[in-house]
């Protein structure tokens, strides 16, 4: 794996990029697909790149949780990324490495805030501060260099993420007063990949032997799904049973609120009066778990279907990974921001429901009636 070429600029590498994409990479190398090699642009601090390059970019992700009903806990040993590098301290490198001819794709998970500009940032700073202003200054150094456009797929939890991402970069380079060249190159030449990526990434398990040697090390639940957008101009990128290209993204998005968070929040309004502290309590209880099954099946997939892809099969999954033993997902953290995940996750679907089968769903009915909506 260590000839293969450096192909992938990744802004971030957080645990769930090395639990994800990283390892997918890795395991598309693995199999002779010649994916090539990650270069992490650490833009926050310098820790994590530090932790990378003391392990040779070397790192374990923990699989643990069930599947298809089966225990399953194992070990993946990742190899991916070839070299992690500070933006504040070797700006230049990332510029060299943007310029090269072996660049093809750029990734990026910086969280949803993460697409906001910085109003001190201009285009001569080395680096500037927020994540849009350094891939602009990146892809116009590559640009200027007169060489082909590159496929960029950011990760970040948004719909639509990449048709975003582009709009910001752009305003960025009209502001700035760029050429129309180089905007013209970043929305013909380049090619953006909306995307909906699904894994849940469990705390660091300071107490696994593995945590002693290797500080990288991460958890996640068995399942992973990763949609990306289907583009003529896009390379074929990773072949990987989590992986779906689909020419729109949007039906992903909507199965995975409806479902999996809507879910959440409406478990959220029944547990919490009756003292559950975690998803997998709450499940756990005949009482609940049979209540969320009935939800799921009899009112929340019935709105999806012809909708969506395999709405009741996402729901079963949905129910088996709320009951991973390896995963405490505290509901205190589902309350965050609640009224507006209600109106998001589940006024729509009761509307809906109303509206295809002229009738009401009396469990949804009940959530919403406890919540004064």
């Amino acid at each position: 794996m260590t000839s293969l070429t450096e192909t992938i600029l990744q802004f971030g590498a957080g645990k769930f990029m090395r639990s994800f994409a990283d390892l997918f990479v890795h395991q598309a190398n693995e199999q002779g697909q010649g994916i090539g090699r990650i270069v992490v642009a650490q833009t926050t601090g310098d820790g994590r790149a530090d932790a990378l390059t003391k392990q040779g970019g070397r790192y374990h992700v923990l699989v643990r949780g069930l599947e298809n009903g089966i225990r399953v806990e194992r070990i993946e040993e990742v190899a991916s990324i070839s070299r992690a590098l500070s933006a504040a301290k070797q700006w230049d490198d990332l510029r060299k490495f943007a310029r090269g001819e072996d660049l093809r794709y750029i990734l990026s998970n910086t969280t949803e805030a993460g697409y906001d500009l910085d109003p001190a940032d201009n285009s001569d700073d080395r680096p500037p501060r927020s994540f849009p202003a350094k891939l602009l200054l990146l892809l116009k150094d590559r640009f200027d260099s007169h060489q082909p456009g590159v496929t960029v797929i950011p990760c970040e939890l948004l719909d639509h993420n990449a048709d975003k991402l582009l709009a910001v970069v752009l305003k960025l380079a009209e502001s700035w007063q760029f050429s129309e060249e180089l905007k013209d190159w970043l929305q013909t030449e380049c090619v953006w990949l909306n995307t909906l990526v699904d894994r849940i990434v469990a705390a660091t398990p300071t107490d696994h032997p593995l945590f002693r040697t290797d500080e990288l090390l991460t958890a996640a639940e068995p399942f992973a799904f990763w949609a990306i957008q289907e583009k003529p101009k896009a390379g074929p990128f990773i072949k990987h049973p989590a992986i779906v290209r689909a020419a729109y993204i949007q039906p992903y998005f909507l199965r995975k609120v409806r479902i999996l968070n809507g879910a959440h929040t409406a478990l959220l309004c029944k547990a919490r009066p009756r003292g559950f502290r975690t998803v997998r309590e709450a499940v756990e209880d005949p009482e609940l778990g049979v209540w969320l099954h009935r939800l799921l099946v009899t009112e929340i997939v019935p709105t999806l279907e012809g909708r969506v892809d395999g709405p009741e099969k996402f729901a079963r999954q949905t129910l088996e990974r709320f009951r991973n033993p390896f995963l405490e997902h505290k509901l205190s953290d589902i309350a965050l921001h609640h009224e507006m995940k209600v109106k998001v996750r589940l006024v729509p679907t009761r509307d809906e429901f109303v509206a295809r089968f002229n009738r009401r769903p009396p469990l949804l009915d009940e959530v919403l009636a406890g919540e004064k909506i």
